[in-house]
């Protein structure tokens, strides 16, 4: 297929490239030049330069091209995932998934591509404690009125919604785990290295991580097999606690173990990530992802992934 890879750059769109280009596919990469084009370059794929978030901008570059599928990775975090609910790299990527994503469906239109994968995030099924239960596709995801992390989740749905309702568009929609591994948790771990990334001494809740190349590995299966207007969550076989993987990380790369402050301190000093760590509890299912798409996990938990981690930083 002739793949346009919105976000080709980014954390998951380097190795979903590489992913692409060796299942045979040909890429081009929306990038907004300079460096970006370079990368794209080196990665195997045509760069197309263009602003996603300018429509005349966006079209006037890619007036020629046709493709068979577009896939939006985009998102506003240069060096981390934000810890403020008005950071300005959280407020642009909602934007980038509010507004960004209306103009990469009508480049769908515009393109012939019939295929739209779009990226989300399991955050969107609520920052809230879900229990000991495996959480699944069926249930409730978007807008929660009075959350006070309203404004992300309804980014998140209103990026799965583009995909869905937009005519002679086959839409899907991943929901990613926490990203790490090589190319993802660099930050992290120069942080645990500075003794800098606390650990709330109550204890964390449970979430879904998922290996950078076992995302990419998803992402694919999803451009040759997923089913239209569907969604998939995209994670890994063992949900666990921030304090199991960041403990576990911090042992690999030769850190120690990361300090433990009261719980209203870190909500201080890092208010979203606190609410993702303390409020948030979730164990998700990923039987949908892999009974349609025939994808499993290479790195299952993150016993088997995390020393892909040590060895990329040596």
């Amino acid at each position: 297929m002739k793949v346009v890879v919105a976000g080709a750059t980014g954390a998951i769109g380097r190795p979903l490239v590489t992913a692409l280009r060796q299942a045979g596919h040909q890429v081009y990469a929306l990038t907004r030049g300079g460096r970006g084009a370079e990368v794209a370059r080196s990665l195997g794929a045509t760069p197309l330069v263009a602003n996603v978030m300018d429509r005349s901008d966006l079209m006037r570059a890619t007036e020629r091209l046709t493709a068979d599928a577009v896939i939006h990775q985009l998102t506003s975090y240069r060096y981390s995932p934000p810890t403020h609910y008005h950071a300005p790299g959280l407020l642009r990527t909602n934007a980038l998934r509010e507004i960004g994503s209306k103009h990469l469906v009508e480049l769908a239109q515009r393109t012939g591509a019939r295929r739209y994968l779009t990226q989300s995030l399991i955050v969107g099924y609520g920052l809230r404690d879900h229990g000991s239960r495996l959480v699944t596709e069926q249930d409730p995801f978007g807008r929660i009125q009075g959350d006070v992390t309203d404004g992300i989740i309804g980014a998140l749905h209103e990026a799965e919604s583009s995909a869905w309702r937009a005519p002679g568009i086959d839409g899907i929609a991943l929901r990613y785990g926490l990203f790490y591994g090589p190319g993802a948790s660099e930050s992290f771990v120069r942080a645990l290295r500075l003794r800098m990334f606390p650990l709330p001494s109550t204890g964390t809740g449970y979430v879904g991580f998922v290996h950078l190349a076992d995302a990419a590995a998803a992402t694919v299966a999803a451009l040759e097999r997923g089913v239209a207007g569907q969604a998939y969550n995209i994670v890994d076989d063992e949900p666990i606690t921030w304090d199991t993987m960041f403990d576990a990380m911090a042992e690999t790369v030769g850190a120690g173990a990361p300090r433990r402050l009261p719980a209203r301190l870190v909500r201080m000093a890092s208010p979203l990530a606190a609410a993702q760590m303390l409020d948030f509890s979730i164990r998700v299912s990923n039987a949908k992802a892999r009974a349609d798409l025939g994808w499993k996990p290479m790195y299952p938990t993150y016993r088997e992934g995390l020393p892909t981690l040590a060895d990329s930083m040596r």
